[in-house]
């Protein structure tokens, strides 16, 4: 998972997984317990969400407010992405940068699929603070949901940077001013 996190899909080789899972295991062996690189890359991506896939759970919990819920995933994102003991960023969004020029369009649809579920998140929060009265009506709700999936992507490159959890922590107490210029005004 390591491998592929840091390297991506197409720059992480057979030679390196051989080599990571240790033993001398042989291209045979390596095909007979996985099938392809693409079936082991499916299932590190499965082990990724199962450790790190709840950064968005926020967002599709109605119990949540929904401003509250996009500040929660950015907070934990810009937390989860900085940590030491794995790689830096979010492997979802790292892949996103590498092309698939094996042939396999599966890869790329499933990471777009895992994206897109974040991306729908934002927008139902939007959608929620609209209806709630909190967000103006006239809301653009594709527009603001794509600002904050958009710093959510960024920041796992900012990650991968180098740029400490602190300034990115402080980076999104302003990302959420964009929410809070579409805050209905209060009535007198």
């Amino acid at each position: 998972m390591h491998l592929f996190w840091e390297q991506g899909f197409e720059s992480t080789s057979l030679s390196q997984l051989k080599a990571a899972m240790g033993g001398g295991i042989s291209a045979p062996s390596f095909y007979a317990a996985f099938e392809s690189k693409e079936a082991l890359y499916k299932e590190a991506l499965e082990r990724y969400m199962s450790l790190y896939g709840d950064l968005t759970k926020s967002l599709h919990d109605d119990a949540i407010a929904p401003r509250e819920a996009v500040l929660l995933t950015l907070r934990r994102a810009a937390k989860m992405y900085c940590e030491a003991g794995h790689p830096k960023g979010c492997m979802v969004a790292s892949g996103a940068m590498g092309t698939v020029s094996s042939g396999s369009e599966a890869i790329p649809q499933l990471l777009q699929g895992m994206r897109g579920r974040a991306r729908n998140g934002f927008h139902a929060c939007v959608q929620r603070g609209i209806k709630s009265g909190e967000l103006r009506e006239s809301t653009d709700t594709k527009s603001l949901a794509i600002a904050f999936d958009s710093f959510f992507m960024g920041i796992s490159v900012l990650a991968r940077d180098g740029v400490p959890y602190t300034a990115m922590k402080k980076a999104v107490d302003h990302a959420m001013g964009i929410w809070d210029s579409a805050v209905k005004p209060a009535q007198d």
